[in-house]
Order: C-alpha cells, then structure tokens, then sequence
C-alpha cells in the first residue's frame, strides 16, 4: 500500500540517508544510503559497498538491514520503517519483506531497476506474507541530483583518462 506522505520525520530520516550516501560516494560508490529507524531512533544504518566490499549484496538497504539486525539481535524488524535515497531493486526488496519491515520510504524512482513502483511492483504482489507500506518521492529531487552528479564525474574521469591515454 502506497502512503503519499512527505512528513518532518520523514525529510528528516531522508537527510540522514542522503548524508550516508556521501559514505559511499567517498568510498567511489554508487551514492545510496539507507536508514532504518524504530521508535524515532536508529537502529540500522548502511551505504553502497558492493565495489569496496567486493560483494553484489552489499547495497545500502542491505547493509542497513545488517545492521538493525545485529543491533536488535532479531532478523526481524517488525514496526521499522526504512529510509532509502533511491527506489529498492529486487534484491532489496526481497530482503524488506523477510525482514517485515513495515514501512519504506524512498528518494528518487530508479526506472531500469526499481521493483517498488518502476518495475514489478513487488511490495504489492499477493503471493507474499508480508506487504510493507511504502512513500516514494521524498526529497526525490536531492537524491536523484545526487546519483546523477555522481554519474557526470565518474563519464568526465573516463573522458579526460581517455585522453590522456591517446
């Protein structure tokens, strides 16, 4: 189920997942953060690593979902809502569901791989024994300028290494 909702709480769970983004930016990831929150505190944090981590699964939701985990010491996360900069692929959302995470709220759309509202709709599929809620457009703008920039320097260095090599 689909809640349009663009709460303080949830700009400002956002803002945390966009500063965790930066984490992977820094590290020369794909900028995605993620943040899972119980209570309005957080309990899960994590940022893309599968280049550094040399692990396809380390995604910013699955990294988050990692952490809550251990911190809580329950794979399920029941009542938990998670912050994403970017729409969950079908990995990520697979995983959310498992974990019963009651409620994802994400930044930008990701029409090629996106399975919440892009592709498949995952979250709304009724084989499965858990549905969370989901928002998705919060700080939309942000987040997608963020990846973008991200993709403009990372063509730029291919460019000037081009040139560089001629």
């Amino acid at each position: 189920m689909s809640k349009a909702v663009n709460s303080e709480d949830d700009i400002r769970w956002m803002e945390h997942a966009l500063a965790l983004a930066e984490r992977a930016a820094d590290a020369g990831e794909v900028p995605v953060g993620a943040v899972i929150v119980l209570d309005d505190q957080v309990i899960g944090e994590g940022w893309n690593q599968p280049i550094s981590g040399h692990d396809p699964t380390a995604h910013a939701e699955i990294m988050a979902l990692r952490d809550a985990a251990e911190r809580v010491q329950n794979y399920r996360l029941v009542g938990a809502t998670l912050y994403v900069t970017i729409e969950p692929c079908t990995m990520c959302a697979g995983a959310i569901v498992h974990s019963r995470i009651g409620r994802v709220v994400f930044g930008a759309t990701e029409p090629k791989a996106g399975a919440v509202i892009s592709n498949g709709q995952l979250f709304e599929q009724s084989w499965l024994n858990h549905w969370p809620e989901y928002t998705g457009g919060v700080l939309a703008d942000q987040c997608s300028a963020r990846i973008s920039a991200f993709f403009k320097q990372r063509r730029a260095e291919k460019k000037a290494l081009k040139r560089a090599s001629s």
